[in-house]
């Protein structure tokens, strides 16, 4: 059984060499590699990396889209003994910098001449670096601006084709089970990233797991389209499909998402709760322009799906009418979204509402939770198709060991935790425990079937001026529940009272207003009109009516754009910053507490 990544590599490589591997549209149609070429090819990156002077145990950073060359740039550094460290594409160049000089990159990769430039202009910062490779296209003569040596693609493969089968050999052979791999750097929503060394027997074990628990294999499709500097990505993109020699499809862009996923029909799909809402936002658009009769016929489905999709998890029987809704309207729309044949749809990397959950549920659509973290390797818990509970996170990851501290934080255990944090002992020591426990940061509960339910983070608890410790992400998915609300931050911290802001759903704002009686056409028009924001109010009592006092929203104000990666409010995998969300709107915050002053902290 292998337990090396260049083991699994070749192990495909031998049984489906001839069979397409990835695909990738370019010039307007798709292009594919075989598990052989792939396979030669990274061994080709490979041996380029070593001839370039990279050693043992040192960084390869790479930054740029998902594509057939991040893959064999990151395979080959793995095979060659290095640590591929992804950088997300919005990072600037000091970011970049960063992490390149961190883990001490020799060779750095990056797809556009805009991504090479970050490198060029931090260069006499990173006094490691020599050579950086330009992944798409050829780069102009010009491009290292005679700080760096900039390589195409293609002359950069020449080199390992010049360099010897054997050194590669060597290196592959010197590599233990144990020794790190890749570097998983956090997205540093508070201070600079930390580097994550996930090592081969972390890869390859939690691959295996997943594809034996969840009955994967060489049939199956994905697509790939969340940032490959993220755990989860990798696992979905590089190493599940390896372990199975599966197709692997990558979209054009997050744009064009629906397109490729209508195109490429998954199997498999995962998206991060921001997907699955954008989705479900695009979907009421169009309903609420539907004939009356399909309305109606829509409405009575889904109340057949909810009820079936509970009955599913209990075990019971679904209706009686639940085969005639998935005929006549479920399958429809699975096939509309390109989601007909998926067998597993998952969102991970961030809270999801049940609202959400919720809706697609009612459409024969259930979304199974998993949770995890880049120290465990991305999954501590997985849910099965047929095992699955709707606002859970599901169950311990075969194998592993999760457990409940006694302030509720959730520790896990097993070949998926991390070795540590790179030169950085002392947070290594505050995350991993002596007896091997990794601490998440994380508050949940389990219940008596093994089901996690994310409660919060430790950290993100707000304690308001009367001592009350509030979980905001709890509340914000309340709010996320009210039709119109895009998005959610509640504010709180040494408040005397809880508040929040709030993003609208653009594609509902027309029939919102509507219904309101306000004349707004925009989301701006709609945060300065007193009619839309009473309507809202009224909503948000509805809330509040479901809460305790104490947790209950007395104050809100609508932001008029929404929280975006670009807008530095998100992380790439869009969790909100809430340090950057209380910088950025510190004065309307501050009006939220007209009697408290500027002197409180907001949080």
């Amino acid at each position: 059984m292998a337990t090396m990544v260049h083991e699994v590599l070749a192990n495909t490589v031998a049984k489906r060499g001839d069979r397409p591997a990835l695909r990738v549209k370019r010039d307007g149609g798709w292009r594919t590699v075989s598990w052989s070429a792939y396979g030669r090819d990274a061994r080709r990156a490979g041996r380029a990396l070593i001839k370039l002077g990279v050693e043992k145990g040192k960084g390869v950073s790479l930054i740029g889209a998902n594509c057939p060359e991040w893959l064999i740039a990151d395979v080959g550094a793995i095979l060659a003994g290095a640590m591929p460290a992804g950088i997300y594409t919005t990072n600037s160049a000091e970011q970049v910098r960063y992490i390149t000089d961190h883990c001490e990159a020799k060779v750095a990769f990056a797809d556009t001449p805009a991504q090479v430039e970050k490198f060029v202009a931090e260069k006499d910062r990173m006094p490691h670096l020599e050579v950086v490779v330009q992944m798409i296209g050829e780069p102009a003569a010009d491009a290292g601006g005679g700080k760096l040596r900039v390589l195409g693609w293609d002359a950069f493969l020449k080199i390992g084709d010049e360099a010897p089968e054997a050194d590669l050999e060597q290196r592959m052979k010197e590599q233990k089970p144990d020794d790190v791999c890749t570097l998983i750097y956090t997205s540093g929503t508070t201070g600079e990233p930390k580097a994550v060394m996930i090592t081969h027997t972390n890869l390859v074990w939690t691959a295996g797991s997943l594809l034996d628990t969840l009955n994967l294999g060489p049939d199956d499709v994905t697509l790939s389209y969340l940032p490959l500097s993220h755990v989860a990505e990798q696992m979905l993109t590089i190493h599940g499909p390896m372990a199975m020699g599966s197709l692997l499809y990558f979209a054009e862009s997050l744009e064009k998402l629906g397109e490729n996923l209508a195109e490429v029909r998954p199997t498999l799909f995962m998206g991060v709760p921001r997907v699955w809402e954008k989705i479900q936002a695009k979907m009421v658009a169009a309903g609420a322009s539907a004939p009356p009769v399909r309305k109606k016929l829509v409405a009575w489905a889904r109340k057949q799906g909810l009820a079936g999709g509970f009955a599913e998890q209990r075990s019971e029987k679904k209706p009686l009418l639940f085969p005639i809704a998935k005929k006549l309207v479920f399958d429809k729309v699975r096939q509309r979204l390109g989601l007909d044949r998926a067998r597993i749809c998952v969102t991970s990397a961030a809270p999801i509402s049940r609202d959400t959950l919720e809706f697609f549920l009612a459409l024969g659509l259930p979304i199974l939770e998993v949770y995890g973290m880049s120290e465990c390797t991305g999954p501590a818990t997985y849910s099965p198709p047929d095992n699955y509970r709707t606002g859970k996170c599901g169950i311990c990851l075969p194998g592993a060991e999760i457990k409940l501290a006694e302030d509720g934080e959730i520790c896990m255990r097993g070949k998926h935790v991390f070795k540590g944090y790179l030169k950085d002992p002392e947070s290594t020591k505050n995350a991993l425990d002596a007896d091997g426990w990794l601490h998440s940061g994380d508050i949940g509960t389990i219940d008596r079937d093994g089901f996690l339910q994310i409660t919060d983070r430790k950290k993100d608890l707000l304690i308001t001026a009367g001592g009350e410790n509030i979980a905001p992400q709890v509340l914000e998915g309340h709010l996320k529940g009210i039709p119109i609300v895009a998005q959610a931050v509640v504010i709180g911290d040494r408040r005397k009272y809880l508040s929040a802001l709030v993003t609208l759903d653009p594609e509902r704002i027309k029939a919102e207003a509507s219904a309101a009686g306000s004349p707004a056409k925009s989301v701006d028009e709609a945060a300065r009109c007193d009619t839309f924001k009473k309507h809202l109010e009224r909503q948000i009592d509805g809330v509040n009516e479901r809460l305790a006092r104490v947790q209950t929203i007395k104050r809100f104000t609508i932001i008029p754009r929404e929280f975006t990666i670009e807008g530095g409010e998100l992380t790439p995998t869009m969790k909100v910053k809430r340090k950057v969300v209380n910088e950025k709107y510190r004065k309307e915050i501050e009006a939220l507490y007209p009697d408290e002053g500027a002197s409180a902290t907001p949080g």
